[in-house]
């Protein structure tokens, strides 16, 4: 994940810093009991001092402290029973004893039968010259952001139990960690189409050769090379969401998989304009290859329900090749949906 900024949320860009320093995030899981933490970005872990390991598993009580007001713990527990948003100043404390305030809001995420799954909560540390600041000034900026989790979180969530037909709570966990921080890449990527005067649409390329460099980072090992051939293509918000969580599950695969008992290979990804409009991706190994007889996408696995749900959403086609050593998968995305006027 990238490391620092100067300042956050900085001329009214409401993505300015989302994976970095300042604007934390916490997801928890109101199924299980006492509602803990299953997920928490780098910026909570900076921010408060606390680990993943010593978060995850615990209610969020234990950033309170001595000097924590109650009406503000009851009224976010009033808006968590009610399963509704709410926004509070609340005094925190860091792992070492210090006191911060914390801007928090916290928000419910639904499935797609409007049942809430997770709650989201988006924080921002208050610094001393941000105290005078409106609560409604602030709060319009973390609630853009909150939105725009909540809704890709839902989306998420809708993939992983499709066809399931389950609530299968160790499933979900498992699923979201490395979906949530490819999503926080597309913010940090929608935060600089701010400062470009384009809401709607990011560079493509910029956004995936970041993703798949990050990926191979965290899932790549000594002798497996990667390469990059992306043409820059501007393309809508919700498209680049839906290519960008492909790509993801397509990069962890072929890192996780392509290779068993090989010291050696090649990871490819190429994206372009197709000739009639849209987007073609590719994402190449000469690995051990895919099975002849495995079904893929596998609809019995999270990777495979999403892929095939976001491969849907974008009215696209996948298609899987096997060569002489590894596999090929092409994903053809219409004009339609893809491409932006230039």
């Amino acid at each position: 994940m990238p490391d620092t900024i100067e300042e956050l949320l900085e001329d009214d860009k409401s993505f300015e810093g989302f994976t970095r320093a300042q604007v934390a995030m916490v997801v928890t899981n109101p199924h299980l009991e006492d509602n803990p933490i299953v997920y928490v970005n780098q910026a909570f872990t900076r921010s408060t001092g606390y680990a993943r390991s010593a978060s995850i598993g615990r209610n969020c009580r234990f950033l309170q402290g001595d000097g924590t007001r109650k009406a503000d713990v009851d009224k976010l527990r009033a808006g968590i029973e009610a399963e509704e948003s709410v926004s509070v100043d609340i005094q925190n404390y860091r792992a070492n004893g210090e006191p911060f305030m914390n801007r928090l809001i916290v928000a419910p995420v639904h499935d797609a039968h409007g049942q809430t799954q997770y709650f989201v909560g988006i924080q921002k540390e208050l610094r001393q010259n941000e105290m005078s600041v409106s609560a409604e000034e602030i709060n319009a900026q973390l609630i853009e952001i909150q939105n725009r989790v909540a809704s890709d979180l839902s989306m998420i969530i809708g993939m992983i139990r499709q066809q399931s037909g389950t609530t299968s709570v160790p499933e979900d966990f498992a699923a979201l960690s490395r979906r949530i921080e490819t999503l926080q890449l597309l913010y940090e990527e929608m935060k600089l189409s701010d400062q470009q005067s384009n809401r709607d649409s990011i560079q493509m390329g910029s956004y995936l050769s970041r993703l798949a460099s990050a990926i191979a980072h965290i899932e790549g090992r000594s002798g497996i090379r990667m390469s990059l051939q992306i043409e820059p293509l501007e393309v809508p918000i919700e498209t680049a969401t839906r290519v960008g969580l492909v790509l993801s599950e397509l990069l962890t695969n072929a890192f996780q998989h392509a290779f068993e008992r090989i010291d050696m290979g090649l990871v490819e990804v190429r994206m372009s304009r197709l000739s009639a409009g849209g987007l073609r991706l590719i994402v190449a190994d000469d690995g051990v290859g895919i099975p002849a007889d495995m079904e893929w996408p596998d609809s019995k696995t999270v990777g495979g329900r999403i892929v095939s749900g976001l491969i849907e959403g974008l009215e696209g086609t996948l298609h899987l090749g096997r060569g002489a050593a590894g596999s090929f998968i092409t994903i053809d995305v219409p004009a339609g949906a893809a491409l932006t006027d230039e």
